[in-house]
């Protein structure tokens, strides 16, 4: 399975990894299972470390590098596709990260796993963490 991890579930992976389901601590430990970290999560995880509303123990510069080496976490980055396909999402969330997510997860078939309830509007595999 391909997974793109929602930034709070890839956060909950590094430091509290029972805050997932059972099925979902199951899925991303298991090696056969491909892991993906958006640029929009390392943006996100970025300005909120910034305002001082994610505390880390190091700069997101070394801890997100380090953390997706450690849990087998590849990089997706950001296309103008990815960017472009949002417009055409019906507007049942207006974070702009979450939005850049579902529409990475629908473009590049992958499946995303979260716990925000609002991403189950739109037409996109979910895995409930």
């Amino acid at each position: 399975m391909r997974i793109l991890l929602d930034t709070q579930c890839w956060l909950w992976m590094q430091v509290t990894p029972e805050k997932l389901s059972s099925r979902s601590q199951t899925l991303v430990t298991d090696p056969e299972n491909q892991l993906f970290l958006s640029s929009a999560s390392s943006w996100e995880i970025a300005i909120k470390y910034s305002i001082g509303k994610l505390p880390l123990p190091m700069p997101p510069t070394e801890y997100v590098p380090s953390r997706m080496e450690a849990s087998g976490t590849s990089a997706l980055p950001i296309l103008h596709a990815h960017t472009l396909h949002v417009s055409t999402l019906p507007l049942h969330h207006g974070d702009p990260f979450d939005r850049l997510l579902i529409a990475q997860a629908q473009l590049e078939a992958l499946t995303l796993l979260t716990s925000d309830r609002q991403f189950g509007a739109y037409e996109v595999e979910i895995l409930w963490a």
